[in-house]
């Protein structure tokens, strides 16, 4: 049994339970030394102060009365918080240490560099107080740590500056917002085996995604050096996401994201007086990942057996040895802002016109909001601050967060997805765009914004003041259908955002969305990138294809891992993948891709969809969207990927492409690899009985099939009245195709905007048959509303034919 009045704590004798003994903070570092390292969680060595302690310390020196009567002077507004906060910190400094706790604080220093075989050690020094990481009080950045501290001495004056931290200007304001009172909280502090991080990397980690709160992703970031450039915000950090319910299967490696960080500065050990310096990193280093896939996938491991371990979504800090390439967890809290969601409503924005880009950077969050910029340097300038305004800076801490709190958004020049700035923007519910680079140069005092979070990974600021739209889905009475609702989704930086809707997998993944925006690159100018003339264009690849060795790679790598995002989101459920379907047109606008297309009267109906991937003029490049598949499914274990052949014009076509996927290991039915076609020509219509002896299931095209079988330009404008879904001789085209799909029993789904559009049409479709129907992730509430209705009434498809409207 531990004794309250105990000056000091070893990590192994404490538990989460002792948060009153020794604070939030060192009591889970002692949780995971007592119970975690036993199943390979390695903690460094390290002892902790007590929150006893701390009171004796303040005793001693006799400050209780006085602190109390300093803080009954702070005023309601503040405005004299720099005062009393600076007399309070000077009495603590001021103070002296009672011998016996000098001689605990030593002897326990002394102790640690036996079992560290050094004498002296460096150890980090870090302030956890006794209210600090419970659920409602997240603490984050109000109290000091310090680096590299080393020496009895050193120790005593660190530990008396963090006992003098409880009392920062910003540590005093948050527990009077948050009702705690200041005598009721005590503050020990960590003393712990540094880590030689400055030697190699360190990051920051979270068992659940920070953006959507997607449970099933854990979140690493990281840089080199010591971890306090990544925590501060001070660099753009290597970022990796991992599936974790794939963490235990063995031969799979489910790295769903890797994003390759500036890491412009690094943070390392200083002489002297200044512990630590920064320095500029070098062009390899910012050229290079922090981690390899193996120490990614280890930091993982850890993080979902810590999470199983608290039962509950965990920040954790990590850091590598750049003496003993050896990984450890060096603090671990649990995550307060997305696992406290209410998680019966998702609210959805979207920008309802377009504007002129200014800046772009990582999106925290997914809101939208508008109002006038104010460019600060430093939080001293809170006076100039306009309540509702745009805060744009080069990088936030804690003293910002009251300058924060009044902001309609936050854009910082630096810092990634858990930076202060970040973590701070998301406990308040603010819009926030972190690592932008530039806004500071661009953004301009006085001028009006629209900074958008709601558009994927990747946050914007337009200028003007746009109109947008909010709305709020409610999840809470969602009908059962036996109808499929699936979604339509390109993006797969915006995948989880939609996580909470209850759909039954994604009908549609446009393969080029990821070729056209994450990539860039045309795959046959990466194939045969020797060939290229044009010098400007083999720059831009080489910048692209940075790190890569093998230009093709840049390819495969970024397809399979956006695909497996895509994937991630839904799994086990399917996920159908299109292959690319670009018209030549749109393959010429990526870069190098002029030199490898042709010019087309008509590209809707030229060398597009599967008459490219058996052509010698595009069969390499398939070659590689081939490998992508693969990878994502069986490298990175996205096996719930289904392949979908578009614009197939004929059976013996298919079986060029079949016999072509075959080649290239992508049998089908082999590892449970289904393929599906697009069902958007006449002729997949008309012999629909011939292509479902080729493929798994078919997937209608509602706008290439009308545009065929009407006969229109689905992009002229003169046609555009005309262009109609809801035309009789397109829903024959459709109840043929699900009659004669019904009787080979092969799947048919549905992608377009027409059954949430129309009830009519959704009826239409429940009324024949339709297996599955996929919409647009905004609009699957009124679909599954609407197709639940229709399967309420729903006409055997023969009485429908009978009753149906005559033909226009």
């Amino acid at each position: 049994m531990k004794d309250e009045h105990s000056l000091i704590f070893w990590f192994e004798d404490l538990g989460r339970s002792d948060g009153d003994k020794v604070g939030g903070k060192n009591a889970s570092l002692g949780e995971m030394v007592s119970q975690l390292q036993a199943s390979g969680v390695q903690v460094p060595s390290g002892f902790a102060t007590s929150a006893a302690a701390y009171w004796f310390f303040i005793d001693h020196n006799g400050l209780r009365k006085k602190l109390t009567e300093a803080m009954a002077n702070l005023k309601k507004d503040y405005s004299n918080l720099a005062e009393v906060g600076g007399a309070v910190r000077k009495m603590i400094l001021k103070g002296t240490f009672p011998g016996p706790l000098a001689e605990a604080i030593s002897q326990s220093y002394r102790d640690l560099a036996l079992r560290l075989e050094r004498d002296d050690p460096d150890v980090a020094v870090r302030s956890s107080a006794t209210a600090e990481d419970l659920p409602e009080a997240s603490f984050a950045g109000q109290l000091e740590s310090f680096l590299n501290v080393r020496g009895e001495q050193d120790l005593l004056n660190t530990v008396q500056r963090c006992y003098a931290s409880l009392f920062t200007n910003r540590a005093i304001a948050y527990r009077e917002n948050n009702g705690f009172d200041h005598m009721e909280v005590a503050l020990s502090v960590g003393v712990q085996q540094m880590v030689r991080s400055d030697l190699s990397s360190s990051g920051v980690m979270f068992s659940i995604d920070t953006e959507t709160g997607f449970p099933n992703i854990t979140l690493i970031t990281g840089a080199w050096g010591l971890g306090e450039t990544v925590v501060q915000g001070m660099v753009d950090p290597d970022e990796f996401h991992v599936f974790k319910p794939l963490l235990d299967i063995d031969g799979v490696r489910p790295i769903v994201d890797k994003t390759l960080g500036q890491k412009a500065r690094k943070m390392i050990y200083g002489k002297g007086k200044s512990p630590t310096k920064l320095l500029d990193t070098s062009k390899q280093e910012r050229a290079t990942f922090v981690l390899d896939d193996d120490e990614v996938l280890q930091l993982a491991r850890w993080s979902s057996a810590i999470e199983k371990h608290y039962g509950q979504p965990m920040d954790m800090e990590w850091a590598k040895d750049g003496e003993t390439d050896a990984l450890y967890i060096v603090q671990a809290r649990p995550e307060t802002v997305q696992s406290r969601k209410e998680a019966a409503t998702l609210k959805s924005y979207h920008m309802k016109e377009e504007g002129k880009r200014l800046v772009t950077g990582l999106a925290v969050g997914d809101s939208i909001a508008a109002g006038k910029v104010l460019r600060l340097e430093s939080p001293d300038e809170i006076d100039r601050f306009e309540d509702g305004a745009v805060l744009v800076t080069g990088m936030t801490d804690p003293d910002w967060v009251p300058i924060m709190k009044r902001a309609s958004a936050i854009v910082t020049d630096r810092g990634g997805r858990t930076s202060h700035a970040a973590i701070v923007s998301r406990e308040l519910g603010l819009t926030a765009l972190v690592g932008a680079g530039n806004a500071t140069e661009k953004l301009k005092s006085g001028q009006m914004v629209t900074v958008s979070c709601a558009e994927g990974d990747e946050g914007v600021v337009y200028e003007g003041e746009l109109e947008f739209e909010e709305r709020a889905l409610d999840l809470s009475d969602i009908p059962e259908t036996r109808t499929k609702v699936m979604l339509n989704l390109a993006n797969p930086s915006s995948a989880y955002r939609w996580w909470r809707l209850p759909a039954d997998g994604v009908g549609l993944a446009r393969m080029e969305f990821i070729i056209g925006n994450m990539i860039k690159i045309h795959p046959m100018a990466l194939v045969r990138y020797e060939t290229l003339k044009d010098k400007a264009t083999r720059r831009r690849i080489d910048q692209l294809t940075l790190g890569y060795r093998d230009k093709s790679e840049y390819f495969v790598d970024t397809l399979a891992r956006g695909m497996a995002r895509i994937a991630a989101a839904y799994h086990p459920k399917p996920v159908i993948v299109r292959m690319s379907d670009f018209k030549t047109n749109e393959y010429a606008g990526l870069i190098g891709g002029a030199a490898f297309e042709p010019k087309e009267e008509n590209p809707m109906l030229g060398w597009r969809g599967a008459s490219r991937y058996y052509d010698e003029g595009y069969r390499e490049g398939f070659a590689l969207e081939c490998r992508a598949v693969r990878r994502a499914r069986e490298e990175i274990g996205m096996d719930n990927i289904v392949i979908m052949i578009p614009f197939c014009r004929s059976p013996a076509e298919a079986d060029k492409v079949l016999a072509v996927l075959a080649e290239e290991g992508l049998v089908r039915g082999k590892h449970g690899l289904g393929v599906y076609v697009m069902a958007e020509l006449p002729s997949n219509v008309f012999l629909a009985e011939a292509f479902a002896e080729r493929f798994d299931g078919f997937s209608i095209g509602s706008n290439d099939l009308t545009q065929l079988v009407l006969g229109i330009d689905r992009d002229s404008d003169r046609l555009k009245n005309l262009f109609d879904e809801q035309n009789e001789a397109v829903k024959m085209a459709i109840a043929d195709l699900l009659e004669k799909a019904k009787r080979s029993a092969t799947p048919v789904g549905f992608c377009g905007q027409a059954p949430s559009d129309y009830p009519a049409f959704a009826r239409f479709l429940v009324d024949h048959g339709i297996d599955s129907i996929s919409v647009t992730p905004d609009s699957f509430l009124a679909v599954k509303q609407k197709i639940a209705e229709a399967e309420l009434t729903q006409v055997p498809s023969s009485e429908y034919e009978q009753s149906k409207e005559p033909a226009q």
